[in-house]
């Protein structure tokens, strides 16, 4: 490991000012920390964020939360607002790690974590995301839990968050400051996909701090549903977090958005719109799956994603109209 210099911010300001290419902003560190030990990540200084007044959740009149980029994960889960109005959010996180972690990671850092792809891992390998301009050997070679839609020739990595992908449904928004003010970036727009600049996986700013995440009400029931090679502790094969308002058996309105199959939480937008005003049938959620998924290019290894993330589809968003 790369030494490193360690300071502490008082204030989102003084972060701001100690930050340079250099320099990461340091959370909970269950991410970064191992990247460091890899040598994947090497930075030079390492600024303490986690006490800025950021660790708060606030429930507003209309019902809407803000969750504070320095809210460790077990207190999100715990917290009853959350449980109460978003239990989709909680059964996320509480898939998404282990115990001793979720004491650990933070919201922002959860946002903030990337791909675990094998070879961005290994600095003995080619990767694109890690050294731009190297290739991408997954395409060819290990890929059987990698991307099958928005991936490109230059990288076809996921995203490892279980938390995002339950916010993408949620139609959250991120918080940021910068030094150009303060920004409110909707979480779809929040993750990028890899096009010709992988090392890239979010539209931050250089410096950019994650202050909050605010998540609008949700009036209608909700599902985390994950699909992983064992029990507990391991990262998505496909996940799916999905909202539906289901009346005189129609669809009135969804929301979904899969994880483990692309480089960002994937808002499955054409699968929504083919549902709304259509009747809750096998029928037509296998349809709206097959529209969404039209648009997947599986390798060699990984198209039996396709089939998981259909069967996903239309399970959960059955078990959604029945409890409706």
């Amino acid at each position: 490991m790369r030494p490193f210099a360690y300071e502490r911010a008082a204030t989102a300001e003084e972060a701001l000012a100690r930050c340079d290419e250099e320099t990461r902003y340091l959370g909970g560190g269950t991410n970064l920390v191992d990247l460091m030990r890899l040598g994947v990540e090497r930075p030079a200084r390492l600024v303490d964020v986690t006490r800025l007044p950021h660790d708060r959740i606030e429930e507003r009149s209309s019902g809407a939360l803000r969750i504070g980029a320095a809210v460790r994960n077990s207190d999100l889960t715990a917290h009853p607002a959350v449980r109460r109005h978003h239990p989709m959010l909680v059964q996320a996180v509480l898939s998404g790690a282990s115990g001793q972690i979720r004491n650990q990671a933070t919201v922002g850092g959860n946002l903030l974590q990337r791909t675990r792809c094998s070879y961005f891992q290994d600095i003995t390998k080619p990767c694109n995301k890690r050294e731009p301009g190297t290739g991408c050997p997954a395409i060819d070679g290990e890929h059987h839990n990698l991307a099958i839609l928005g991936h490109s020739e230059s990288c076809v990595a996921t995203h490892p968050s279980d938390m995002a992908v339950a916010l993408a449904a949620l139609d959250a928004t991120v918080l940021t400051r910068g030094r150009g003010g303060e920004r409110a970036i909707p979480l779809a727009d929040f993750h990028r996909l890899p096009g010709s600049h992988p090392e890239r996986d979010t539209t931050l700013e250089p410096g950019e701090l994650v202050t909050a995440v605010e998540v609008p009400p949700l009036a209608m029931p909700s599902r985390y549903r994950k699909v992983r090679e064992r029990a507990s502790f391991a990262f998505a094969l496909v996940s799916i977090a999905a909202a539906a308002d289901v009346r005189d058996g129609v669809v009135r309105d969804c929301r979904i958005a899969l994880g483990g199959v692309a480089h960002r939480p994937w808002r499955a937008r054409r699968a929504e719109d083919h549902l709304r005003g259509r009747p809750l049938t096998r029928e037509n959620l296998a349809g709206a799956a097959d529209q969404e998924l039209a648009a997947a290019h599986p390798l060699r290894d990984n198209a039996y994603k396709l089939r998981l993330a259909r069967n996903l589809i239309v399970r959960t968003l059955l078990e959604l109209g029945e409890r409706a």
